[in-house]
């Protein structure tokens, strides 16, 4: 981010702004204290601009008794924001990797998930990022991210389509180039083995 950040009452002051904009009077009982409470969300919510998710990957372990075989983390629970409308983005995310010599504690894979979900998104780019991470890092000899979720634009907003998730992946390595590889990893996540 470019800009200076507003200060918290800027951003209090820009949801009184919105409350009136859709009606309400930003002053009675039950909405007194909605700016500071929305500004706390939103503090909660975009946490994910203040890390730098290559960190949580920086540690790694060497002594894996020469283990080279797939790591699949799936089900990972997230929620996040379009970008386009500010609504909820709620799904899960599965991961995995080809490890070269070097594996990473598990819970940090779910941390770098959680790291870019906590930003404005598009699942598509969300999905990306993930994966490019992981791979950048860890530098695996692949990488592969399946990101299944459910967005509250197009279920809230728009359309109102509810029962409707959209799924998206990013393949990296051998996890693109070899097919045994890919359906591996497609099986796990599914659940087969």
């Amino acid at each position: 981010m470019s800009a200076k950040r507003p200060e918290r009452s800027e951003a209090e002051s820009a949801v009184r702004t919105l409350l009136r904009w859709a009606g309400e009077d930003p002053d009675r009982e039950g909405l007194r204290d909605t700016p500071a409470r929305v500004a706390r969300a939103y503090q909660d919510w975009f946490s994910g601009y203040a890390d730098d998710p290559a960190d949580y990957l920086a540690r790694t372990f060497e002594e894996v008794a020469g283990y080279d075989e797939l790591i699949v983390l799936r089900d990972i629970e997230f929620e996040s924001h379009c970008e386009h409308h500010m609504a909820p983005i709620i799904g899960k995310a599965h991961v995995g990797y080809l490890p070269d010599h070097k594996v990473v504690g598990i819970s940090k894979l779910a941390r770098v998930v959680e790291s870019y979900a906590r930003r404005f998104q598009v699942q598509e780019k969300l999905t990306a990022e993930i994966a490019q991470c992981i791979d950048g890092v860890l530098k695996p000899r692949g990488v592969g991210v399946v990101v299944e979720a459910v967005h509250q634009c197009m279920t809230t907003r728009g359309v109102h389509k509810r029962g409707v998730s959209m799924v998206t992946s990013t393949l990296l390595g051998s996890f693109r180039e070899d097919p045994s590889t890919r359906a591996e990893f497609l099986n796990l996540v599914r659940g087969r083995n």
